[in-house]
C-alpha cells in the first residue's frame, strides 16, 4: 500500500509539474546555421507556441562537428525539459557509424516526436548529356571517376545519397565535400561539379529557370510537388531511399509529463492547415507522432544506415 501511495504521489507531482510547464524560457538547440529547412522548422514551432505558452522558445543555432556539437550540448544538459534538440536524422542514425562520439544515441536522449520529412531531389548540370538516372549511370560507367558530385560534408545526406547510388548502380564518381550546401550549389550552377542530391527547396528555383536538370526524386516515394517525376528506385534501383527526417529529443530522463505536453502542443502547431500549406511548397512534409514512434524510427534507421555505410565503404572525416 505504501509503495502504491509513493508511486501515485510521484505521478501526481509529475502531472502538476507538466501542467505548470514552462515556467522559464526553453532553449531549442539547432545543429545547423540559420536559414535552412531544419532551422525553419524550429522557428515555426517557436513562433507557433508563443501564442499559447507563457514563456519564450529561444532558438539557439549551434552548427559544427557534423551536428555533433549541438547533440553533445543537449546530451549534457539537465533533464528538466528546458533544453530541446532539433534532431536531424544523421545525428543518431548515421554519425554513430562514421565518427567517435562523446554521447550514446540511444541512452543519452529522450525521443519526443518526429516533426517533418524533407524531400530530396537528384539534379545534374544541364551540360551533362543525361536526362534520366539511367542515362547518368551509363555516362558514369563509360567514364569511371570522371564525374564530380558534391556534398555538404562527409556523412551528410548528400554524400550518403550519392554514395548509395554508386553502390546500387555499380558506378564510381568523385566526391567533393563542401562546408555546407550553399557553396556546393554555387559550384554546381556553373558546372564545376556535375551531380547533386539535395533538398528540394534549394534546387527547384534553379530547375524552373533551366539552370539545373532534374532527374529524379530521392525519397522512397514521389514528391508531392513533382508527382510526374520518378524516384531513383523507380528508375531501376529498387530499395534506394533517401528519406530525410527531423525530430525533437531532450536529454535522457526528462520528465515524461513534459515530453507528453511538448508532443501534444507541437503537433497542434504543426498540423494546422496554414502551417502545412506554408511548408509544403518548400519540400517540407509535416510528420508528427508519438515518442515511441520516433524511438522505433531511430532504431530502424540506425540499423539500415549501418548496413549501407558498411557495404558502400562510406567513411567519415
Amino acid at each position: 500500500m505504501r509503495l502504491f501511495c509513493c508511486i501515485f504521489a510521484l505521478l501526481l507531482a509529475g502531472a502538476v509539474f507538466a501542467q505548470d510547464y514552462p515556467r522559464r524560457p526553453v532553449r531549442f538547440v539547432v545543429p545547423l546555421p540559420p536559414g535552412g529547412s531544419p532551422d525553419l522548422m524550429a522557428r515555426t514551432i517557436a513562433t507557433g507556441l508563443s501564442g499559447s505558452w507563457p514563456q519564450q522558445i529561444v532558438v539557439d543555432n549551434r552548427p559544427g562537428a557534423n551536428h555533433n556539437l549541438a547533440a553533445e550540448l543537449v546530451a549534457r544538459s539537465a533533464p528538466d525539459g528546458y533544453t530541446w534538440l532539433l534532431t536531424t536524422d544523421n545525428i543518431l542514425v548515421v554519425n554513430p557509424h562514421l565518427h567517435k562520439l562523446t554521447f550514446d544515441p540511444f541512452r543519452d536522449f529522450a525521443p519526443v516526436m518526429q516533426i517533418a520529412q524533407f524531400q530530396f531531389l537528384m539534379v545534374v548540370h544541364p551540360s551533362l548529356p543525361a536526362r534520366s538516372v539511367q542515362e547518368l549511370v551509363t555516362l558514369a560507367k563509360a567514364k569511371p571517376g570522371a564525374l564530380n558530385y558534391g556534398s555538404s560534408g562527409n556523412g551528410s545526406p548528400q554524400h550518403l545519397g550519392a554514395a548509395m547510388l554508386q553502390y546500387f548502380a555499380g558506378i564510381q564518381m568523385h566526391h567533393i565535400p563542401y562546408k555546407g550546401a550553399a557553396p556546393a550549389i554555387n559550384d554546381l550552377l556553373p558546372g564545376r561539379i556535375q551531380v547533386w542530391i539535395g533538398a528540394a527547396n534549394s534546387l527547384l528555383p534553379h530547375v524552373r529557370e533551366g539552370k539545373l536538370q532534374l532527374l529524379a526524386a530521392a525519397g522512397s516515394r514521389r514528391s508531392p510537388l513533382l508527382p510526374d517525376v520518378p524516384t531513383i528506385a523507380e528508375s531501376g534501383y529498387p530499395g534506394y531511399a533517401l528519406d530525410i527526417w527531423v525530430g525533437i529529443t531532450m536529454p535522457a530522463k526528462s520528465p515524461p509529463g513534459i515530453i507528453a505536453k511538448v508532443n501534444a502542443d507541437v503537433a497542434r502547431v504543426l498540423n494546422t492547415q496554414e502551417i502545412r500549406a506554408r511548408l509544403a511548397p518548400q519540400g517540407v512534409e509535416v510528420v508528427t507522432g508519438t515518442p515511441q514512434a520516433l524511438a522505433k524510427l531511430i532504431h530502424d534507421d540506425h540499423a539500415r544506415w549501418g548496413k549501407i555505410i558498411a557495404q558502400a565503404g562510406i567513411k567519415g572525416d
